[in-house]
């Protein structure tokens, strides 16, 4: 009688543990999940501020085909279906790129950078992609958590019965996401200098020679 009462004991103990890990699982996995709709809100936002972005400099700059269709080309690829985290972080990493080389272009033509359409337009994709940041980092925290509990004993046991699985990070280019800002010294306007660097000098001849 004893040893029945002890063997129902322990399995109360093991089943009210399965289930307080089993819902800490789905808590993290939900907690995942809405993390990752936050950065796919701000993601959508910035896709949508391009179009506007690549009108204001073609503006100026008509002639730079290349670049304009580079961007173009770099957001249908990030607007595409169907991406998991890692492969929609690669995907933004080109678009990244992409704006990069356009506001570098940019930086050559003083009219467009007074313009004041394309100085609301860069303000606010430069907040989308602190907002984005932000998410990215709050993101990753509770997937490190999530596969943390699903790779270690003693609930990856919990987590294999229900098939929970591990979740992809959400990785961009630098620790941080920033709307690119290119700058130019010279007549293109003044922007950071970078430290002097100083003239090659040859080594001094031994003495004695």
């Amino acid at each position: 009688m004893i040893a029945l009462i002890v063997i129902l004991v322990v399995v109360v103990l093991v089943a009210v543990w399965a289930g307080a890990t089993y819902n800490g699982l789905i808590r993290l996995r939900n907690l995942v999940q809405e993390a990752w709709r936050q950065i796919d809100v701000e993601l959508k936002r910035r896709h949508d501020l391009i179009p506007n972005l690549v009108e204001t400099v073609k503006g100026y700059a008509a002639h730079e085909r290349g670049t304009f269709e580079d961007v173009i080309t770099a957001r249908s690829a990030a607007m595409a279906g169907g991406q998991g985290p890692a492969q929609a972080a690669q995907s933004e990493n080109v678009l990244t790129q992409a704006l990069g080389r356009l506001f570098a272009l940019a930086e050559a033509y003083p009219d467009l950078k007074a313009n004041q359409g394309f100085l609301s337009l860069q303000q606010e994709l430069a907040s989308t992609e602190d907002r984005i940041a932000a998410g990215r980092r709050y993101y990753n925290a509770n997937v490190r958590q999530l596969n943390t509990r699903v790779e270690t004993l003693p609930s990856n046991v919990v987590a294999g019965m229900f098939h929970i699985t591990r979740e992809e990070y959400f990785e961009t280019e630098g620790a941080e996401r920033e709307a690119p800002q290119v700058t130019f010294p010279g007549p293109a306007g003044p922007g950071p200098q970078s430290a002097p660097t100083a003239p090659d000098v040859p080594p001094a001849a031994p003495p004695g020679s």
